[in-house]
């Protein structure tokens, strides 16, 4: 017998938070989530995902009244699909088919009492920058905001019934490796023009970056598959939140005289400090947490964008730029590996760039998708 029961008051809310501690407990790759990241995803005032959508949390447990899984079930007006499909994330279970097909089935009965046809999962309810898919390939310390779970749960998904939407790729590699030759003769290249000139991102020139990063995506990503356009004011605004975090040797823009033509935005992994916070965030913790940063080496830096504008793409200012770089912060800084957040494998031309970059895949996670008619033909995300 399985108890549900919604989350609703503050002690569930603890245990929806706790659970995955107590669960991977064991696991020496495990970096618990701080609750403010989790938390903010289920505030309506802050998640502007609840002003056309739902979103439920739930515990399961046992007749000893003991947690053996839980899960977030949601429908959003932003997550367009083919037939409505809801989503299902923030999964946690023992390693046990039953209570796995459990919580599926509630989840599965949540969604088609709100007229959905599908589920997908695990998925986040909001951006696809954090907390989605599953870890199916590459078990090692998860990137900050990034899904980790145990080498079971694909089988739990599969076992369903779930099927692969797509899969997502996650590219690394190390800052010491040798680097392509064609970047360093297109960095020799590049150098004897006057016009172009390499700069890193300086905290206290903000608003002027902001202004070149915004132009240079608009111009490079825009009008690539699924891109959106950024306005230069919600720009700042992110560049002012990752000041705390900001290294002012990883990321990298390039002109042409004072023309931006292309960028190269790295940060820390800021989980290779939070591992030591337990998911809290407090007065305490911050202060912790300062100290760590102050005198705790980082060795993990994420790619987060990379881009050319069009007139610059294939004539080699991204070897430039990529060697320009990867000089500079090998002398001023500890980092030894960089790591490319998930792209998806519907999106060929990213995946080139990132291979071109002399990246390696090394982990993989997934998007599954479940249609509630089982008859229904399955189809794949469409490559862009």
């Amino acid at each position: 017998m399985i108890i549900v029961e919604e989350v609703q008051n503050e002690t569930q809310k603890k245990k929806f938070l706790e659970f995955p501690a107590q669960l991977y407990q064991r696991d020496k790759n495990y970096i618990r989530p701080r609750n403010q990241d989790i938390e903010e995803i289920f505030d309506p005032e802050k998640n502007k995902s609840f002003e056309d959508g739902e979103c439920t949390r739930f515990l399961f447990k046992n007749k000893q009244n003991e947690t053996v899984g839980k899960v977030a079930v949601f429908i959003s007006g932003l997550y367009e699909q083919k037939q409505p499909t809801g989503g299902i994330g923030f999964f946690d279970c023992i390693n046990d088919q039953q209570t796995a097909d459990f919580i599926f089935d509630h989840c599965k009965m949540w969604l088609q009492q709100r007229g959905m046809e599908a589920m997908d999962g695990p998925i986040n309810f909001g951006e696809r920058d954090k907390f989605w898919g599953l870890l199916t390939e590459g078990f090692a310390e998860p990137l900050f905001g990034m899904n980790y779970n145990f080498p079971y749960y694909k089988e739990l998904f599969e076992n369903y019934g779930f099927k692969m939407y797509f899969e997502q790729l996650c590219f690394s590699r190390p800052i010491f490796a040798d680097v392509s030759r064609i970047f360093t003769l297109m960095h020799t290249k590049h150098s004897r023009n006057p016009a172009i000139s390499a700069r890193p991102m300086k905290k206290n020139d903000l608003p002027k970056f902001a202004k070149d990063f915004t132009e240079i995506y608009n111009q490079a990503w825009a009008a690539h598959g699924e891109g959106k356009r950024l306005e230069e004011a919600k720009v700042l605004k992110m560049f002012k939140t990752m000041k705390p975090i900001i290294n002012e040797h990883i990321s990298w823009f390039v002109y042409e005289n004072e023309k931006p033509i292309a960028m190269w935005m790295n940060l820390p992994d800021v989980n290779q400090w939070f591992k030591y916070l337990n998911g809290r965030f407090g007065i305490v913790e911050k202060l912790k947490f300062l100290w760590i940063k102050q005198f705790t080496k980082n060795e993990k830096m994420v790619g987060l964008v990379f881009g050319v504008v069009p007139e610059w793409q294939k004539k080699g200012i991204d070897g430039y730029m990529i060697w320009e770089g990867t000089q500079h912060l090998r002398k001023h800084t500890d980092f030894k590996t960089t790591e490319l957040q998930w792209i998806g494998d519907f999106n060929p031309k990213m995946i080139k760039i990132a291979e071109s970059l002399d990246t390696t895949v090394t982990r993989k996670l997934a998007t599954y998708r479940f249609l509630f008619d089982r008859d229904q033909e399955f189809e794949r995300h469409p490559i862009l």
